[in-house]
């Protein structure tokens, strides 16, 4: 073939294209791949391999509150977990040593409950299991869990030492619980007392208020009259005749009459007194009868008593209310006893009759009010006693005559016949005026889902208000409201209000429990006189036993006697305390037996976190625990998410079928799309997750990815020894701004992971990869990448950038997508013994600065936005095809944005063949957009022949005679192309 028949030959350039090549897939398979990249992380003990690169940096320590071991987990567990591991893994790449120690919480009645079915189902009776064999069945159970729990904790990504958790029943711990409580013994802070707390009839067991919530429930309401006897000052009595008038009141607990001691009213109430004029005939008000009101509720009680008639006769001052006893209205079945009248800061004017029933063994407010009077209470000749009128199972006792053995709950907790017994002697006795049923919120069991009762138990306590030294605002409740405000970091802010509020306001600390399954409240009474023993050879032995056998030591045969051997003159003069502790005094010690006790973390933590309803929990617990033995918090942080609700803002429930499982994610789109989904939500508030939303993240990752997956493309080949440029200068303009946006948004970024506002770094790093580098500079770019000549500047510094693009946001997206970060960064080094999770976020020189280059890029990417507008119609209308069948005319009357343009190709910054850039409104038909005046674009066809290389249009094709179907620059590149492949041009030539 002669040469000129060569030349006139087809050419295939494709070879000589420097298309985008990596074997990372378009298509994820989270699924399949997360597993495989789990088990490399295991393989090459990536925990370990954090551990040492971290060696020798500033300790950051985010603590793990105990989740509970006992089922599978739930969408709110992976947040939790999650939002931990991007937290941890941050602070890691910050470049501290950010160890994460996960634990469990093993102890308590979920567990127990869960073990006493199963011997329920064999057939077989709890108490009549020897203790410590029950306690190895509540071991095991809560071993099979953790074991469960664990390896779905792991799939989700989560880094931390899985090996060495820590959990509240081993050994170790249960010895050092034991121990945080003989610390408060010791200093005088524990003691036994008789108060009303609420119990679980169904468990039988004093419950913490972070174990109830509240429901719906149909309560039986009455209004009682209580006859007023004395009036104990020199007072006019003319207008409250004996036996006729009554002080009434209201209550939604008929069964706690029996415990009635007093009523409480409030001073600052407006009270009247009322006669019944007229009523039906056998009506339970009758005409003539006279009740004590508060005067903006007596209108409502006269209607609820079916009082046709009625007339207010007086003032009744609180100063007369408070020299006031009524008798009781069963003084028939035995309540001989007088009632006084108590002033009280709870009585309020919503509901009822202005007067509170007041049964101290029923009510922390009521035995509030008692105590407070008991001093006065004992002065005037009343008895100060608070009766035990119900026993564990809901049973009415002895101490309630007329009812004993009347249940107030059943075993399965359902309503029993105490109600109707009660209100049938109140009846009977004619102290009754009426009834009804009331629809309200009452507190239940959080784990058994049935209705608590309020009942007066001994129980432990530690106290909010002795002072721990001389100084009398030394007490628990003045050291954790100083640590509230002056310790630790609330986020967000509105947590430090939350629990502020709850430590104001919180009774003594209940911290025993009726239970056998939990470290025992390791100490001793003196039978007659009440004495804790306090002996530190005695606390040294008990100690020991734990750490060498557990907690199960303590219920061992003869374990008093061995504890107490050679301490005490008579050991059978010694109680020996059965009763275990709140298992949140067990996860409120966890700073104790686990921060304190590893030399890979640090005391105190960094940062708690957990759900808000931790202010009364966890934070809660671990706050007076810490601060009750070592005078401060043993958090500086202390960060709060809401909880997960469906895509309609509602609780997820398997009756409404909108339940949501991790497992089900995980099966369905990978680990990473539900670690997207925590790292895209506002965790502050509650979150929701479902379908179209999971959709929505899937669709977002996609465009993460392939942004990843084209920058790898790109950088296929790439030799930084022979390609990279090091001076920007050198680099073109478009090059230098978008690293000027990469600092830019660096700084966003690490602003954001720095106040743990990670949605807020989420949108900076999806808004940056898709707009300002997918649809922007890579699309720009594109022609340059694959065309230009290999040794080009400006391909160079394309590649230098991308390069550097990579290793910038690779390190940012490896906190929350795990396991595609680790699939990129080895796809890029080809090197699986190594990982992105070993790294640090890089610095952002300050070079890259160039606030005046940027906002004239600014500037030009609003021109190109009207541009490529036009195109877009152009397009649709089928008047072109690709952008590079274009020339269009721009027409630019803003000055400024005119001076923008200065010695920038637009033809290359709007992917078209040409263009021309008039001064001047243009044509009325031209196209413009609103919110860019001042541009008006006309889109002309290109001029020229076709490139076959890079299918520009335009006029200097064929100007090369040795490459005549394409433009010069494309001919230099493949010149350069042939030169390095050692070729001719012969090897482009093919057949038609």
């Amino acid at each position: 073939m002669s040469e000129t028949n060569k030349a006139a030959g087809k050419r295939d350039y494709r070879k000589t294209l420097f298309l985008p090549k990596t074997d990372f897939p378009m298509r994820a398979g989270l699924p399949k791949k997360e597993p495989e990249i789990l088990k490399r992380w295991e393989e090459m003990d990536l925990y370990r391999r954090c551990r040492e690169a971290a060696k020798g940096r500033e300790k950051y320590v985010l603590h793990d509150g105990p989740p509970y071991a006992n089922g599978h987990l739930h969408i709110g567990h992976a947040l939790n977990k999650i939002l931990k591991d991007i937290i941890t893994r941050t602070r890691q790449m910050m470049g501290y040593d950010s160890n994460y120690v996960p634990g469990w919480d093993c102890h308590g009645l979920p567990i127990e409950w869960k073990v006493e079915e199963q011997f329920r189902a064999e057939g077989k009776n709890k108490d009549e299991i020897p203790i410590n064999d029950f306690r190895a069945e509540c071991r095991k159970f809560a071993e099979h869990w953790i074991n469960v729990q664990r390896e779905e904790f792991i799939r989700l990504g989560v880094i931390g030492d899985w090996k060495n958790p820590y959990t509240t029943m081993a050994y170790e711990a249960e010895a050092i619980i034991a121990n945080e409580l003989l610390k408060f013994a010791k200093m005088g802070q524990l003691y036994r007392g008789s108060k009303p707390v609420m119990w679980s009839v169904v468990e039988k067991t004093a419950l913490a208020e972070a174990e109830v919530e509240y429901h719906d429930y149909t309560s039986d309401t009455i209004w009682v009259k209580f006859p007023l006897e004395i009036v104990l000052a020199e007072k006019s009595t003319e207008d409250f005749p004996h036996g006729n008038t009554f002080i009434v009141i209201w209550t939604t607990t008929p069964w706690t009459i029996p415990g009635n001691r007093a009523i409480s009213f409030n001073p600052k109430i407006s009270y009247g007194l009322y006669e019944v004029k007229a009523a039906p005939e056998g009506n339970w008000a009758k005409p003539g009868e006279r009740y004590i009101l508060a005067d903006a509720l007596a209108a409502d009680v006269m209607k609820a008593a079916r009082v046709e008639n009625y007339s207010r006769i007086r003032d009744v001052p609180g100063d007369d209310l408070a020299v006031m006893t009524c008798k009781h209205p069963l003084q028939h079945l035995g309540y001989d006893f007088d009632v006084p009248l108590l002033p009280g800061e709870h009585v309020t004017e919503e509901a009822g009759t202005g007067f509170v029933h007041t049964a101290p063994g029923h009510g922390r407010e009521d035995y509030e009010v008692w105590m407070d009077h008991a001093k006065w209470l004992e002065e005037k000749g009343i008895s100060t006693y608070i009766p035990f009128t119900v026993d564990e199972d809901g049973v009415l006792t002895e101490e309630a005559p007329g009812f004993t053995g009347r249940r107030v709950l059943t075993p399965e907790g359902k309503k029993g016949d105490a109600n109707e017994a009660v209100i049938e002697a109140l009846k009977d006795a004619g102290m009754l005026i009426a009834r009804a049923r009331l629809k309200h919120q009452y507190p239940h069991s959080w784990r058994s889902k049935k209705p608590v009762i309020f009942r007066n138990t001994p129980q432990w306590f530690i106290p909010m208000d002795k002072p721990y030294t001389d100084d009398p605002f030394d007490t628990l409740r003045n050291r954790a409201l100083l640590a509230i405000d002056e310790q630790v970091k609330w986020i967000p802010s509105a947590g430090q209000r939350r629990i502020k509020s709850m430590i104001l306001n919180r009774p003594d600390w209940v911290v025993s429990r009726q239970r056998a399954w939990g470290v025992p409240i390791a100490i001793f009474v003196h039978k007659e006189t009440g004495e804790i023993l306090v002996d530190d050879e005695v606390n040294r032995r008990i100690i020991e036993s734990f750490r060498e056998r557990g907690a199960d030591a303590w219920f061992e045969d003869g374990a008093k006697e061995r504890y107490l051997k050679g301490r005490v003159e008579n050991p059978d003069d010694w109680e020996q305390v059965r009763d275990i502790l709140d298992v949140w005094f067990d996860s409120g010690s966890t700073h104790a037996f686990v921060l304190e006790q590893r030399e890979d973390l640090k005391w105190p933590a960094s940062m708690y976190l957990e759900g808000t309803d931790q202010h009364r929990g966890w934070f809660h617990s671990s706050l007076l625990e810490s601060c009750g033995t070592r005078g401060r918090a043993p958090y500086e942080s202390v960060l709060t998410h809401g909880f997960v609700l469906d895509e309609e803002g509602r609780k997820m429930s398997k009756s409404l079928g909108n339940v949501v499982s991790p497992q089900d994610v995980m099966k369905q789109y990978g680990a990473d799309i539900l670690r997207l989904w925590v790292m895209a939500s506002d965790y502050a508030e509650d979150l929701r997750i479902g379908p179209e939303i999971l959709k929505s993240m899937a669709d977002a990752y996609r465009k993460l990815r392939n942004t990843i997956r084209y920058m790898l493309g790109a950088l296929a080949d790439y030799d930084p020894e022979t390609e990279r440029v090091d001076d920007i200068a050198q680099m073109p303009e478009l090059e230098r701004y978008i690293l000027h946006r990469l600092r830019q948004v660096g700084e966003q970024v690490m602003k954001a992971y720095e106040a743990f506002d990670f949605k807020r770094a989420y949108a900076a790093i999806l808004n940056f990869m898709v707009n300002d580098l997918s649809a922007f500079y890579f699309d720009i770019r594109k022609d340059s990448l694959y065309c230009d000549p290999y040794s080009s500047m400006r391909r160079r510094s394309c590649r230098t950038v991308i390069d550097t693009l990579f290793e910038h946001v690779l390190r940012w997206l490896a906190p929350w997508l795990a396991f595609t970060a680790e699939e990129a960064f080895w796809s890029r080094t080809g090197n699986m013994d190594d990982s992105i999770h070993l790294k640090e976020f890089l610095p952002l020189p300050d070079e890259w600065q160039d606030d005046a280059l940027a906002e004239k890029w600014r500037k030009i990417r609003k021109v190109r936005s009207v541009i490529t507008g036009a195109l877009e119609v152009e397009r649709k209308e089928k008047r072109i095809g690709s952008s590079l069948e274009a020339a269009p005319v721009v027409f630019i009357s803003d000055a400024d944005l005119m001076a923008a343009l200065d010695g920038v190709d637009m033809a290359e910054v709007t992917i078209t063949s040409a263009i021309d850039i008039r001064e001047g409104e243009g044509p009325a038909e031209a196209f413009r957009l609103e919110d860019v005046p001042g541009v008006a674009v006309v889109v002309e066809r290109a001029k020229g022949r076709k490139c076959a290389r890079s299918w520009k249009i335009t006029e200097d094709v064929g100007t090369d005679p040795e490459f005549p179907d394409i433009t010069p620059r494309d001919a230099e590149a493949v010149r350069e192309w042939l030169a390095r492949t050692g070729q001719t041009p012969d090897a482009l030539e093919t057949e038609d």
